[in-house]
């Protein structure tokens, strides 16, 4: 069976015989990869022309509701990724973990930018920024999607979420994505791609894959092009060194395996819910996927005084780690990917050996269920221990791929830091302590060497999602030998593929191209209220300016009255007097309240809500005998989706709303948004 790589709209073989790939439990032969004859350059040509038109006349709620489809198709096809997971020597658990979690990636990815984003092809960032004395002239950023491909490069452990991860903050962004899983895995990749291309969900062009080497790609990629990598810290810096990339300045992001740690507390005592949380962590960290995650704990870094009890206790739940073919019941860990990944990692643990010594595992022979041990890829689970960590290279320098992990001993805390540095960047480190003093130390202490950090204890136990699973909303990467990127993150991973724009001009012509009213722009205004109008007939810059009322006090006494907000300043006229007010004020909430009720429209109308205030400033304080007005102007609108379960279509405007006194002096400033009947 030949694996394909799917190019310009068409499934493709490579022109030669290709690199065998072997099912990890059996050693039988899956199929061949190879690339040979494909076009990259033809490649590249078609996915900016095809996909990257196509996706950047879509908005971004547009781009996220084919996320969506997308996901939901996936998942309905869930089996089939599973079925053919198992090839790569993955239990159900593990993967579980590549294909529905990389699936919940996209489903959360949409449901982000639904919820965050404006329901534009662009976005607007930030507030405006004076840039002059009188306000004529003024400044914005936006950001555009970059006109090129977003190139993706992937190890070889999580074939389907390494993939879903990195394609789902592209296709947001409005770029089209060439996919590159690794050769040994290549397979499963294929077969996910198969179903995202068959399901006619994303345009054509948006989504291509490279089956086997990537050719002289990057040399025909341009200054709009991005590139991310994960993998081995040495072909990252290979790659992120491509003279193409280096001359035209191509953002390349990276994300190398790590010698990540975990650190259990010194006050935590082996009876305790901590120490058994440390194990679990260890042990799990360890077996899943075998230990090959580029998360994996490789450095269990403990005080000395707990070793005997952590080596015990780790090597009889190791014990009971069954390993063979995931397909058999009671396996809990399955084969390395391949051979080769087998053989590097033994290499590696005889590099380790040099300054460790074996308390679990590390024997040629060992027991598995199942499979076969001779043709299979199977590893057993090895525990090493260091004595005098912080003179010996290995176990902060070499890593084996594989379920490997080291304990480390340390006499204090400010060694145990120092241990944790050693590793000379991480992707994640995990602290086990219920003492926060303790495990605040240890944080700010390593936080500068690692991209995230797990703090865990029993509080947030039964809800983490563990040391080594990365969250879409939250950066994964880490500096130094992590490869100093930054991947996920939420709304920061979807802008690495958009250009950030610093736009300067005046406020009205500024709020022309932006689509957001900026002050001092030119407003406009009719006869009919605002509140009177549907969605598609207000404009943005479109202005309001109520009638006044004059703050009494009897205002002031009722709504403390009502609110129970007896504040001296609002009630003591002494105390008033002498205070940084000099005299007795509203309550800021009465003012705000008020204007409410100057600028609503009682009646029934297309407003249906309001949906929200943000952005709140208390400019100047409001006395009694002073008179308020509010001038309200359309700021943003974004239209809503319509649901199969609302009878009304919607958007949300917000509205910028200033509260002036009876000197024209502005007492408060705030956005308020209202839901909206939509005339369609």
């Amino acid at each position: 069976m030949s694996i394909q790589s799917y190019v310009g709209g068409q499934w493709v073989s490579g022109s030669d015989a290709g690199v065998e790939v072997f099912n990890a439990v059996n050693g039988e032969v899956i199929g061949k990869v190879s690339s040979s004859g494909l076009d990259f350059k033809d490649m590249l040509e078609f996915g900016r022309a095809q996909g990257g038109h196509a996706l950047r006349k879509l908005t971004f709620h547009e781009r996220a509701n084919a996320l969506k489809a997308l996901a939901q198709h996936l998942m309905a096809e869930k089996e089939k990724f599973y079925s053919v997971s198992a090839w790569t020597g993955a239990t159900r658990v593990d993967s579980w973990i590549d294909i529905e979690g990389g699936i919940g990636t996209l489903f959360t990815y949409s449901s982000l930018v639904r919820r965050e984003f404006p329901n534009q092809p662009f976005l607007v960032e930030g507030d405006a920024q004076p840039l002059s004395k009188a306000g004529a002239f003024v400044g914005r950023h936006i950001l555009v999607p970059r006109e090129g491909l977003a190139v993706h490069i992937n190890a070889f452990n999580f074939p389907c979420w390494g993939m879903l991860e990195k394609i789902a903050p592209s296709l947001l962004a409005g770029m089209p994505v060439i996919v590159k899983p690794a050769t040994v895995s290549a397979y499963l990749t294929e077969a996910m791609v198969r179903e995202i291309v068959a399901s006619g969900i994303l345009p054509e062009g948006a989504i291509q894959l490279i089956c086997g080497s990537t050719g002289d790609l990057l040399d025909h990629l341009n200054e709009q092009d991005v590139v991310t990598f994960t993998g081995s810290a040495w072909t990252g810096r290979k790659l992120k060194s491509h003279t193409n990339i280096v001359n035209n300045s191509i953002p390349f992001n990276m994300e190398a395996d790590s010698l990540n740690c975990c650190i259990l507390g010194p006050s935590v005592k082996s009876d305790s819910a901590e120490f058994d949380l440390f194990i679990k962590e260890v042990v799990r960290e360890m077996t899943v996927k075998a230990g090959q995650k580029c998360t994996a704990i490789r450095r269990a870094i403990v005080p000395r005084s707990r070793i005997e009890e952590v080596s015990k206790a780790l090597t009889d739940r190791l014990a009971k780690v069954v390993v063979g073919d995931p397909a058999q019941e009671g396996v809990k860990m399955g084969p390395l990917v391949g051979q080769e990944q087998v053989r590097d990692t033994w290499k590696t643990l005889e590099v380790l050996r040099q300054s460790c010594e074996l308390i679990y595992g590390g024997e040629r022979e060992f027991e598995i269920v199942g499979g076969d041990a001779e043709q299979g890829a199977f590893f057993p689970a090895t525990l090493l221990y260091c004595e005098k960590p912080l003179h010996a290279e290995e176990p902060h320098a070499e890593e084996a791929f594989g379920p490997v992990s080291t304990l480390l001993p340390y006499d204090d805390i400010d060694e145990a830091v120092q241990l944790a540095k050693l590793g000379r960047g991480s992707l994640v480190g995990s602290v086990v302590s219920a003492d926060d003093k303790e495990a605040g130390q240890i944080v700010l202490g390593t936080a500068a060497y690692h991209g995230r950090m797990l703090i865990l204890n029993s509080d947030c136990a039964a809800e983490s999602t563990g040391h080594g699973s990365p969250l879409p909303t939250l950066v994964h990467g880490g500096p130094g030998r992590a490869g100093g990127g930054e991947e996920l993150g939420g709304e920061r991973a979807i802008k690495h593929y958009m250009q950030r724009t610093a736009l300067q001009g005046s406020p009205t012509t500024l709020m022309n191209i932006t689509g957001e009213f900026h002050v001092g722009a030119k407003t406009i205004s009719d006869v009919v209220h605002p509140f009177r109008k549907f969605f598609d007939e207000l404009q943005i810059g479109e202005s309001y300016i109520t009638h006044r009322r004059t703050v009494t006090e009897a205002d002031i006494v009722n709504f403390g009255c009502l609110s129970g907000d007896h504040f001296y300043a609002h009630f003591d006229e002494v105390a008033a007097k002498e205070s940084f007010f000099g005299k007795r004020v509203a309550h800021g909430y009465f003012v705000i309240s008020a204007a409410a009720g100057l600028f609503v429209d009682p009646a029934p109308g297309p407003v249906i809500a309001n949906y929200g205030l943000e952005n709140l400033r208390f400019i100047e304080p409001v006395g009694i005998g002073d008179t308020i007005q509010a001038h309200l102007t359309v700021k943003q609108k974004i239209r809503k989706d319509k649901r199969e379960d609302e009878e009304t279509a919607t958007g949300v405007v917000r509205w910028a709303v200033e509260i002036r006194n009876q000197e024209d002096t502005i007492v408060a400033i705030y956005d308020v948004m209202t839901l909206v009947a939509r005339k369609e």
